[in-house]
């Protein structure tokens, strides 16, 4: 399997595989069913869950508003620190970056602390085109990256495996990137640590050059932030003589005291622990202690452009902590690899295509990739409502419209594909406009409803072939108000 998202087909079509595959939609089941038990204690522990929720809301709403003046001043501080503030507008730029600072110190290889950003601008096959090797420290990412795969979850990348086909990668594949797997290793969680802790210990001790990403980053101060719960992060970021950041814009806070809230409400979110086990910070350089040079590699790559929608923008409170995905029944269902994307689940679904654009087939499926049952918008700890855009998205997908793409005003087309749906929505809008056309339309449906087939016929067959149809109503709720005065005879 390629390590890139390129080329991926529209998301019914890369999810039907999934759908039928029994193991991964057991490995998905057990994952995801834990975690959001385990969350959902952690949370009910807190009396002012819903204040701290809102607080981050509002927070990362008032960052988003003023977010050119915070990166300046996030500049600025890092600056003063030591540190080197470089500014990418995509993905390529980005990239070009990142080789020539490591070409620059002349190493042929890199170490990686988990990082969203550099998979979503596939960073490390960049650096292997440019003769560099890049080995990724984080324990999911390292199965991933052994087993030729691609990240299939925002918190646990390797959550499509279980630990039999995890011993079986270490076995065959560890040998090649550098320690070999310990003989006889089994598939005892213990065990399968140990191998990687032994595997990843000669690359911490031999990398000059670290390459992460950060969970926020503090604009008062120049601090970058990573929450992890290995302790392998940390030390890709303590070893290194060089490390680079790569962070997306988003990620900026104002002050410390707002990082206090988030500190709270992501670890409860993601890993369901009162804190994580580790958080670290760095800002600048310190003379001897930790890395010697360090460069912040702003990334915009689209999030600017979801800024400018006013519904759409609120996709960039996200702090990844994939409680979405844990509760949604499509992704337990079809798996991360089904969005085409680093951000899988609902969060991916309404980020992907405002980041890439809606002009790709699984871009412009994504935001058809929900039920819109809401179970994402309840557990989001910054409170983004996720069926809201993502219905807006359908309109951009089906209809067309306004839309700002790369910093210009453009006005897309419409998708192939939707002219059904355009004139289903055209012949509801023409007749929720004319009350006495609905009136007639529904008496009409309600005299005939014997007449009604069970299934729809055409492309509605697959709907209704998984679900019952809606029985209409013997009498139009508009009759029997008239008639009953709103009920009031019955209660005479």
């Amino acid at each position: 399997m390629s390590g890139t998202f390129v080329g991926m087909p529209a998301f019914p079509e890369a999810a039907r595989d999934a759908v039928h595959d029994p193991t991964l939609r057991v490995n998905l089941r057990h994952a995801t069913h834990t975690i959001r038990a385990k969350r959902a204690q952690a949370v009910g522990e807190l009396s002012d869950w819903a204040q701290l929720r809102e607080a981050g809301r509002r927070i990362k709403d008032h960052t988003l508003h003023h977010l050119d003046r915070y990166l300046e001043q996030l500049e600025e501080a890092v600056t003063a620190a030591g540190g080197t503030v470089h500014w990418a507008a995509d993905a390529e730029e980005a990239n070009r970056i990142v080789t020539a600072l490591v070409r620059a110190t002349g190493e042929p290889e890199v170490v990686k602390v988990k990082s969203m950003a550099t998979q979503e601008i596939g960073l490390n096959e960049a650096l292997a085109a440019a003769g560099i090797r890049a080995y990724e420290t984080d324990l999911a990412e390292l199965i991933v990256q052994l087993g030729r795969d691609r990240p299939s979850h925002i918190l646990v990348p390797a959550i499509h495996r279980n630990r039999g086909e995890i011993r079986d990668i270490f076995r065959s594949e560890m040998g090649a990137w550098g320690r070999p797997a310990p003989e006889g290793l089994t598939d005892t969680p213990a065990e399968l640590a140990e191998a990687a802790r032994l595997h990843l210990r000669e690359k911490f001790l031999r990398a000059k050059v670290g390459v992460s990403g950060a969970n926020f980053m503090v604009a008062e101060t120049g601090t970058l932030v990573v929450v992890e719960s290995e302790g392998n992060g940390r030390m890709c970021l303590t070893l290194p003589e060089t490390l680079i950041s790569v962070v997306g814009i988003e990620k900026v806070v104002p002050t410390w005291r707002d990082l206090e809230v988030f500190l709270q409400t992501l670890p409860r979110s993601s890993t369901a622990e009162r804190m994580n086990p580790y958080t670290s910070m760095w800002t600048g350089t310190t003379d001897g202690d930790g890395p010697r040079a360090f460069h912040l590699v702003l990334l915009d790559n689209g999030r600017t452009d979801a800024l400018a929608d006013q519904v759409g923008r609120q996709a960039l409170r996200c702090i990844r902590c994939s409680a979405c995905l844990n509760v949604c029944p499509v992704y337990e269902r079809a798996g991360g690899h089904a969005y085409g994307s680093v951000y899988p689940g609902p969060i991916g679904a309404i980020l992907s295509p405002q980041l890439r654009g809606t002009g790709s087939a699984i871009d412009a499926s994504l935001p058809y990739a929900s039920s819109l049952c809401g179970a994402c918008y309840e557990v989001c700890p910054v409170a983004i409502d996720i069926p809201e855009v993502l219905v807006r998205l359908r309109e951009r997908v089906a209809e067309g419209g306004p839309a700002v793409r790369q910093g210009n005003r453009v006005l897309l087309r419409p998708a192939k594909g939707h002219a059904a749906e355009r004139a289903a929505m055209r012949a509801a809008r023409w007749a929720f406009g004319r009350p006495g056309a609905l009136r007639a339309g529904q008496r009409l449906a309600s005299r005939t409803r014997r007449l009604h087939p069970r299934t729809l016929p055409g492309p509605g067959r697959a709907w209704s072939g998984a679900r019952d149809l809606p029985a209409v109503p013997a009498e139009p709720f508009r009759d029997w108000w008239q008639r009953t005065r709103g009920g009031q005879e019955g209660t005479r």
